[in-house]
C-alpha cells in the first residue's frame, strides 16, 4: 500500500491541502476550502465598524479547513486513513489569536462578539504602528541586538506589536487571554493536544533566537510593565524545531479530521517558507520569489548576517545546517485587483467581457504593446505600506507621469513595473550585504499565470528567471516536512532532494529592454529614496490627515 502524508497551507482567504505519496511525491489529491468569513476589515460579523488598517479572521474558518479537506483529499483517491503517516501545516504569519484557559479562542466568547481585539489579527492587520514603533524606539535605546539581526526595525505586523496593542486599547482582553499564540501552533494544539511554540515563526515574526531566546524581561518591564512577565506566562516557551514532530494526533484531532490517531504532526512553519522544500531549493544563494496577493522574497545562506531591511531570519528554521533569510513587499496582486475593481473604465471592462477573457489578461495584451518606458509612467509600489527594505507602512503608493493621453493599461504596466522595481531594490540590498544571488526561483499565482510580468522580471533584474512547475507548493512542502516528521527521511534537505521539483519555465532577459528599464530605475531609486526616506514625508502626511 501507498503512504502518504498530508499538508495544508492555511492562506489569507482559504486553506489548501495536499495527500503527497512519500515516495514519488507525487501529489495525489488536492482540496481548497474558501473562508466563509475572508478577511473581516471593514465590520465585525455583528456590523460592528473597524477602525482603518484592520485585517481580523474567524477561527471556525480554520477548523472547517481541516474537517472538510482532508476528507476530501483521501476521498478522492480512495485511500485508507491508516495511508497516512504523518500531517504539516504552514501559516500566514504574524497572524496571531488570544484563547482562554481552555484554549478557546476570546472571539468565541459572547461577551466579546464586539470587541475587534478579541478576534485572530491576520499578518496584513498593520494598525499597530505605533506599538511598533516603540518597540524600535525602545529596543535602539538600550542597543538591543535582536533589533539589528532582524534588519535594524520589526514590524507593526509582528507579535508583539499587536499584544501591545491589545494591552493598550483594550486591557480586558489582555488582562482576559491566559495565552497569546501564533495561528499555527493553536491549530496543532487542535490536532495534539499539545501547546508547543515553533521556532520558525518564533524567529521569524516574535524576536525569538536560539543564542537568546526571547527579549528580556527588563525589556519588557521597560516596555509596558503589565508585559514584564509574559515570556512563560503568556506566550508559551516550550520551543519545537523544524526537523521533529510538535506532537500526535490526538482522539480529537482524529475525530476532527478523520485521519488516524497518533501520527505525527510536523512543526508548523510560515507559508513561504514551506514552499522551498517543494521547489528542491537546499543550497545557498537562490533567492525564490512567491508572487501572490503580496511578494516574499527568500534566500539561504551558510553564514550569519546582520542585513538591514530585511523582514526577519531563521536559523535552521527552514533547511537544516542554513540561515534563511526573509524580505517582502507588502503588495503585489493586491493593487492590481484594486485598480480593476476601483478605477478601470466600465468601456474595457465590457470590452473584455466581449471578447470572452478576464479583464487581467484583457489589460495585459494591451500593455504587451507597449515599449519599455512608452507610458512614461512611475509607480511607488507602497499601497499597503514597504515592508522591506523601508520597513514602513505608514508609507503609500504614488503613480508619476500621468498627462491626458495616459491610457489605462498604460497604468497598469506601470503598476508592474513599480512592483518588479521594489523587487530589484530587495535583491540588490541583498547582494549589497554580501548575500550573492546565483539562481532565481519564482513561484505563487501570479508567477504561474502571468507571462508578461515574469518577462519584466527577468528584463529589470537583467537575469534568468525559472517558474516552478509546482503547484500548491507551500502545501507541499508542508506534506514533505511531515515525511520528516514521521521518520521517512534523516532531515529536511534528504527529504527535498527526494521530493522536490527543480523543473519550470526559463524566462531570459531581452537585453534592450534591460537596458531601457536601467534608465527608469534610476528615476524610481530617487524617487523611492526621496518619498521614502525622510526627503519628503508628504505620503505620511497625506495619510495622517
Amino acid at each position: 500500500m501507498k503512504k502518504y502524508t498530508v499538508g495544508i497551507d492555511f492562506g489569507t482567504l482559504s486553506g489548501r491541502a495536499v495527500l503527497m505519496d512519500v515516495e514519488s511525491g507525487e501529489i495525489a489529491a488536492t482540496s481548497v476550502c474558501e473562508y466563509k468569513h475572508g478577511v473581516i476589515d471593514r465590520e465585525l460579523p455583528s456590523g460592528k465598524r473597524l477602525p482603518p488598517r484592520t485585517a481580523l479572521q474567524d477561527a471556525s474558518d480554520y477548523t472547517e479547513v481541516l474537517s472538510t479537506t482532508l476528507r476530501a483529499v483521501m476521498a478522492e483517491v480512495k485511500a485508507d486513513p491508516c495511508q497516512v503517516v504523518g500531517i504539516g501545516i504552514d501559516f500566514t504569519g504574524c497572524t496571531m489569536l488570544p484563547v482562554d484557559e481552555n484554549m478557546r479562542p476570546l472571539m468565541f466568547d459572547e461577551k466579546y462578539k464586539d470587541e475587534p481585539h478579541a478576534y485572530v489579527k491576520l499578518w496584513k492587520h498593520n494598525s499597530a504602528t505605533k506599538e511598533g514603533d516603540d518597540i524600535n524606539s525602545l529596543a535602539a535605546e538600550r542597543g538591543e541586538k535582536w533589533l539589528y539581526a532582524h534588519g535594524g526595525k520589526t514590524s507593526a505586523e509582528w507579535m508583539f506589536a499587536k499584544i501591545l496593542q491589545i494591552q493598550r486599547e483594550a486591557p480586558e482582553i489582555y488582562e482576559r487571554t491566559h495565552l497569546f499564540l501564533n495561528s499555527a501552533d493553536w491549530v496543532t494544539y487542535l490536532l495534539t493536544g499539545e501547546i508547543t511554540h515553533s521556532v520558525n515563526i518564533a524567529e521569524a515574526k516574535e524576536l525569538w533566537s536560539e543564542e537568546d531566546g526571547f527579549p528580556s524581561r527588563e525589556f519588557f518591564e521597560k516596555l509596558c510593565p503589565e508585559m514584564k512577565d509574559i515570556i512563560g506566562t503568556k506566550i508559551p516557551d516550550n520551543m519545537v524545531y523544524v526537523s521533529s514532530a510538535a506532537g500526535y494526533i490526538s482522539e480529537e484531532g482524529a475525530r476532527l479530521t478523520g485521519l488516524p490517531v497518533g501520527i505525527p504532526m510536523a512543526t508548523p512553519v510560515l507559508d513561504a517558507h514551506a514552499s522551498m522544500p517543494a521547489l528542491g531549493l537546499t543550497e545557498d544563494g537562490t533567492l525564490m520569489m512567491i508572487l501572490g496577493t503580496s511578494a516574499v522574497h527568500l534566500v539561504h545562506c551558510k553564514e550569519k548576517r546582520n542585513i538591514g531591511g530585511i523582514f526577519g531570519y531563521v536559523t535552521e528554521g527552514v533547511m537544516n545546517g542554513l540561515y534563511t533569510y526573509e524580505a517582502c513587499q507588502a503588495c503585489c496582486g493586491d493593487h492590481l485587483d484594486w485598480y480593476i475593481r476601483n478605477a478601470l473604465p466600465a468601456s474595457y471592462t465590457e470590452a473584455a467581457k466581449a471578447e470572452g477573457i478576464g479583464i487581467h489578461k484583457y489589460l495585459r495584451e494591451k500593455a504587451k504593446k507597449l515599449r519599455v518606458g512608452e507610458n512614461g509612467l512611475i509607480y511607488l509600489d507602497w499601497q499597503n505600506g514597504n515592508r522591506s527594505i523601508l520597513t514602513d507602512l505608514d508609507l503609500t503608493g504614488a503613480l508619476f507621469g500621468l498627462t491626458l493621453q495616459t491610457r489605462p493599461e498604460e497604468i497598469y504596466r506601470a503598476m508592474i513595473e513599480g512592483t518588479v522595481f521594489g523587487a530589484k531594490v530587495i535583491l540588490d540590498n541583498f547582494e549589497a550585504n554580501g548575500i550573492r544571488i546565483n539562481k532565481i526561483v519564482a513561484s505563487g499565482g501570479i508567477a504561474e499565470k502571468d507571462d508578461m510580468f515574469m518577462q519584466i522580471c527577468a528584463d529589470v533584474f537583467g537575469r534568468e528567471i525559472v517558474v516552478s512547475d509546482v503547484k500548491l507548493s507551500a502545501s507541499k512542502g508542508s506534506a514533505i516536512y511531515a515525511a520528516v516528521a514521521a521518520g521517512i527521511y534523516k532531515d529536511v534537505i534528504e527529504a527535498s532532494d527526494a521530493l522536490g521539483v527543480r523543473s519550470g519555465r526559463l524566462y531570459e532577459p531581452i537585453p534592450e529592454n534591460t537596458e531601457a528599464y536601467g534608465r527608469l530605475y534610476a528615476e524610481y531609486l530617487k524617487l523611492h529614496d526621496y518619498f521614502g526616506r525622510g526627503g519628503n514625508d508628504v505620503l505620511k502626511r497625506l495619510k495622517n490627515i
